[in-house]
């Protein structure tokens, strides 16, 4: 991911983009692009997979650019995120179901 992400600051730093990435306009633009992404399935799931890729890494950028402005390590939260639903969801009572944590 070092790679992808100096590929990325190097990208905004050369249009002087970084202006416009505040935590908040990142945020809205996550929104954005996953609202495009979900309308690559919006009637059927006859789908384009260069469009969903492309919808995807949209939205991928700018999580990377707000883990980066928030000083965060995208592994690291996601591992804490993943600790904290494993002890939401244990195994033997969401093994197979889609209940949320609350009603299981």
């Amino acid at each position: 991911m070092d790679t992808v992400k100096s590929q990325i600051k190097k990208f905004n730093q050369e249009r002087d983009w970084d202006q416009f990435h505040s935590p908040e306009n990142l945020a809205k633009s996550i929104s954005i692009e996953a609202g495009e992404l979900l309308e690559c399935f919006q009637w059927d799931n006859n789908f384009n997979k260069e469009d969903v890729c492309s919808e995807l890494a949209d939205v991928m950028t700018y999580c990377i650019l707000l883990a980066d402005k928030l000083n965060v390590e995208m592994e690291d939260i996601i591992l804490q995120k993943l600790d904290i639903s494993e002890k939401k969801y244990p195994v033997d009572k969401s093994k197979g179901v889609s209940t949320k944590y609350d009603k299981l």
